[in-house]
């Protein structure tokens, strides 16, 4: 019988993985550079640098894989995680029943890169990306990425900032399939909605998972736009934004708008509840919460 570790050393699943990894490097690169560019009158301090800290899933009984954390504190991130991971093993029976593919076999091996920033000036909009290559009886990609407006002014569908976003995520769509933006956009629109509160969590982009068209090769392509498309579209608003000063109501704003973010993450994020199942990094996966927030 193949072993977990042998589903995620499998060609597919390693040359995912070596995406994964090269996105993370220019992704890393990319933010740092911003970090270095930055006004120092407006962001005092020394440009932040990516840590890097590897770590492995399980007690070290046996090899159930692991990944690397990496983490920025800088003047323009105010916390910013780039994450990479491939973990395998067995599903629990109980969670074997929700994963695709798992239930009459529960073993699994999944790769994949997570990130989301918080940004420390008001109108810079948090973002989060993931893309993911998924193995059980089945294998698929999954992944999306969305904007993160912190000011109600920026929460608004003609918002220069959400128009170069989703101009961004459509063009990664169109090249895979003509009704792919459509349907991602309004499943991202679905996913990323805060019930309790009845409103959304930002300004969407796109979300999709189960991705196995019969064509391998396509659906890896896409999801290798999707990282060129984030790669594109946020460092260049993160340029936009950077040199705006803000005061202490935007600052404020930004604090309640990160509480709404952490509602999402605890009460319904499906990324957060695969790696609190499945025995990943708690620091890594709680990476995404906010370094501040208020409920006032």
């Amino acid at each position: 019988m193949t072993e977990p570790a042998d589903l995620a050393s499998q060609p597919r699943a390693a040359a995912a993985r070596a995406w994964f990894e090269s996105l993370r490097d220019r992704i890393c690169a990319a933010f740092e550079a911003i970090e270095q560019d930055a006004d120092s009158a407006l962001y005092p301090g020394e440009p932040g640098r990516f840590e890097l800290s590897p770590w492995r899933r399980g007690d070290g009984a046996e090899d159930l894989g692991g990944g690397v954390m990496g983490m920025m504190r800088g003047r323009v991130f105010e916390k910013v995680g780039v994450h990479v991971s491939t973990v395998y093993g067995r599903f629990t029976e109980q969670f074997a029943s929700q994963v695709r593919g798992a239930a009459e076999d529960p073993r699994f091996a999944a790769t994949g890169i997570s990130l989301i920033a918080h940004l420390r000036n008001p109108h810079i909009p948090a973002v989060h990306m993931n893309t993911r290559f998924i193995t059980t009886s089945l294998s698929w990609f999954g992944g999306g990425m969305d904007l993160n407006p912190t000011q109600d002014y920026q929460r608004q569908d003609d918002f220069p900032d959400t128009i170069a976003f989703h101009a961004a995520a459509k063009a990664a769509c169109d090249k895979a399939g003509a009704d792919y933006y459509a349907r991602f956009k309004a499943w991202c629109e679905e996913y990323f909605w805060l019930k309790h509160r009845a409103e959304p969590r930002g300004t969407g982009g796109i979300f999709y998972d189960h991705l196995d068209t019969g064509d391998h090769e396509a659906d890896f392509a896409f999801t290798r736009d999707v990282g060129e498309a984030f790669l594109t579209a946020y460092p260049a608003i993160v340029r936009t934004r950077m040199d705006t000063p803000w005061s202490a109501d935007d600052r404020r704003e930004q604090l309640i708008r990160r509480g709404r973010y952490a509602e999402f993450n605890l009460l319904y994020d499906r990324g957060t509840k695969f790696g609190l199942e499945t025995g990943g990094n708690i620091e890594s996966i709680l990476s995404s919460m906010p370094p501040e927030a208020i409920w006032p």
